[in-house]
């Protein structure tokens, strides 16, 4: 299967999956908020990322949608409240409004706190896993969004505004903003296998470190390279923030040789795993780098 095949058969069933969500049990206002920040397109890598992994790993075919579903909700409830006035104060996510302009502040607050909440309803409740299986999902999930993964690295990225960061400090706060959820995504995937090897679940623990790096400073470069119209966001809103970024501190080429030492170290862990160059997550690591959004 090729690299473009894979992605659009994982978005599809992916978007299949998460527009059964929120059908019942909530307003109108909020139904429709939840579902134009969830389903507003993006490049569903997480969700891939946990397809790959549980396909290395040989789980039940379809269980990776249960914790790929959860990433999700967590991934677009964490943009939602990024794009608030209080936070980046956004008016664009993927060449639409944001979720706080199309519908208001309070609504899309709500929003995002529905959506961090059913993450966890639905691992909590899928009857395909088995109780270890949702106890280990359930504490990874948590602690990479929060304070110790995903929020910790936002309050550290709203603390820098303004400063400058030293490369280590930046990488940093990035582990955590940016990489602590496309880790946890490898992990989430290989646990979809009920009893899955530990030496597997620490190299895609790496892996998914050094790519969640990657596409940090690949994203870096392409606000300074890329287009309003292929972002989907303001060209340059990192540097009209005035934000450390990896750019700022290395320039474009040396951010691009950063991010392929990366790459490198991530190939590296796949090599361990007798993962070659044809193997979905290789293709995957490469696709992190040579994405133009």
């Amino acid at each position: 299967m090729t690299l473009e095949t894979f992605l659009t058969e994982t978005k599809s069933s992916l978007e299949s999956a998460l527009t059964q969500s929120f059908q019942q049990g909530v307003s109108d206002e909020l139904t429709s908020a939840i579902h134009y920040s969830l389903l507003n397109g993006g490049k569903r890598l997480r969700p891939s990322l946990v397809r790959a992994a549980s396909d290395l790993v040989r789980a039940p075919d379809g269980l990776w949608l249960i914790p790929a579903q959860a990433l999700e909700m967590i991934h677009v409830y964490s943009l939602v409240h990024d794009d608030l006035p209080a936070m980046d104060d956004d008016d664009l996510r993927r060449g639409k409004p944001t979720c706080h302009r199309q519908f208001s502040e309070a609504t899309a607050i709500l929003a995002g706190d529905a959506l961090q909440s059913e993450a966890f309803a639905l691992i909590a409740g899928a009857e395909a896993l088995s109780p270890r299986q949702i106890r280990d999902m359930v504490r990874l999930l948590a602690q990479s969004a929060g304070a110790r993964g995903m929020v910790g690295g936002q309050m550290i990225d709203l603390a820098s505004e303004q400063k400058t960061l030293t490369l280590n400090e930046l990488s940093d706060l990035h582990r955590l903003k940016t990489g602590a959820l496309i880790s946890a995504s490898l992990q989430l995937g290989a646990l979809c296998h009920d009893s899955v090897d530990v030496e597997i679940l620490a190299r895609l623990a790496r892996y998914g470190d050094a790519i969640g790096l990657a596409f940090q400073i690949a994203d870096d470069i392409l606000d300074v390279t890329g287009t309003t119209e292929k972002l989907g966001k303001p060209q340059g809103s990192d540097l009209a923030a005035e934000k450390s970024t990896y750019v700022k501190l290395l320039g474009v080429d040396g951010a691009r040789s950063e991010a392929l030492r990366q790459i490198d170290c991530a190939k590296n862990e796949l090599t361990a795993l007798k993962l070659g160059h044809d193997s979905m997550l290789w293709q995957l690591a490469d696709y992190i780098i040579e994405r133009d959004h």
